[in-house]
């Protein structure tokens, strides 16, 4: 009986000590909501970068899906304000060719100049649109959707039922332990014992290689998802940013034509240029001096000069039969002119007076209008 005590006291501490052996390995904390199992440093260590993980491929994946959301939601409200903004080109260019005002045409000009920089504008933001759905919303919700982050998450709760089966476990040795105490030595106590302790052991290799894995795979899709979303986000910004230095060299191209036909509408109405008054008809002397005289008068009345040409810049209707009749652009051969501001000369095969103040001298014309005098 002796030494039964004996070989009884020296199991039951050897129990004790596998037991404490065991509880330190495990439990304390676990993965997905496992809080009484106590592990080793370095499980416990692989354990939380799991959770980090798991919060942080949840987060990101949340806020993917916050940005396709939104984005869709803006290609929706734009593509409406591209047909209001279409509907508002075509009335605008309907008004502008049809021009039914009657004073003038600057609002009609104005109108189709509208009506073309909303259409190039329209189709300015058709096309942030549509990269705003093939560059950021597609990418992120295939990355939303796709295998690799499903493929992690799996291991991971793989990982953590793992966890949760080992602790089971841990309990189950515990009550081995204790029947075997209990037991005065019985080999199947011990035996059961030590079946429970390799399952154990078998699932405390399976979870380290299997959180391994699964960190791999998470750490792998964090990366992914970080650099993806920030990508995307990165091509919204420079689309739309094209988007608008076009739409601002679109408007300031519209300003500039609006302001030419504002000023035209303000711009004071321009000044007709009336002719002088005639001198007074020339004097009987006058109409009856050979034209063809070289010396000055006496009376110095008239005087001679060189043939020139000259431009009739007013019309002059004449009033007497020694007067001629001049249209504006004709050209006269001026043979005399009169002290009293009337000139005589030749136009179109006829002679006669004319105010001086009509004609402008001109030193070269061609021989067209030259051939036209005579």
């Amino acid at each position: 009986m002796e030494a039964i005590r004996k070989q009884a006291t020296k199991l039951r501490e050897q129990v004790a000590r596998q037991q404490q052996a065991v509880f330190k390995q495990f439990g304390g904390g676990g993965y997905g909501g496992s809080d009484n199992m106590v592990t080793d440093e370095a499980e416990l260590m692989l354990h939380q970068k799991l959770e980090r993980l798991y919060i942080s491929t949840r987060a990101a994946k949340h806020f993917q899906r916050d940005i396709v959301r939104g984005v869709e939601g803006y290609i929706v409200t734009g593509s409406k304000q591209v047909e209001i903004g279409t509907k508002l080109s075509e009335d605008s260019r309907k008004y502008g060719i049809e021009n039914t005002c009657t004073s003038g045409s600057t609002l009609s000009r104005a109108a189709v100049n509208f009506s073309r920089a909303r259409v190039q504008m329209e189709k300015e933001r058709g096309n942030l649109l549509k990269s705003f759905g093939t560059q950021v919303a597609e990418p992120l919700r295939a990355m939303v959707m796709g295998a690799p982050l499903e493929d992690a998450r799996h291991l991971a709760q793989r990982y953590d039922r793992m966890r949760q089966e080992a602790e089971a476990q841990v309990i189950e040795v515990s009550k081995r332990q204790a029947k075997v105490i209990d037991g005065n030595g019985n080999p199947d106590l011990f035996s059961r014992l030590e079946a429970a302790e390799t399952k154990l052991q078998d699932l405390k290799s399976n979870m380290a290689v299997l959180g391994k894995e699964a960190a791999s795979a998470m750490a792998a899709v964090e990366a992914q998802q970080q650099n993806m979303t920030l990508q995307r986000l990165i091509s919204m910004i420079e689309s739309e940013r094209a988007y608008h230095q076009k739409v601002i060299q679109i408007l300031d191209h519209l300003e500039g034509e609006m302001a030419s036909e504002r000023q035209r509408i303000e711009a004071p109405p321009p000044t007709v240029e009336t002719p002088p008054p005639p001198p007074p008809p020339p004097t009987y002397e006058e109409v009856n001096i050979n034209s063809t005289s070289t010396s000055p008068m006496q009376n110095g009345s008239s005087y001679e000069v060189d043939y020139f040409l000259g431009e009739v810049m007013f019309p002059y209707n004449a009033v007497s039969n020694v007067e001629l009749n001049l249209s504006s652009g004709d050209y006269v051969v001026i043979r005399k002119v009169s002290n009293n501001g009337w000139a005589e000369g030749e136009c179109k095969g006829k002679a006669g007076w004319f105010p001086f103040e009509y004609i402008e001298r001109r030193e070269r014309v061609l021989a067209s209008k030259v051939t036209q005098v005579f």
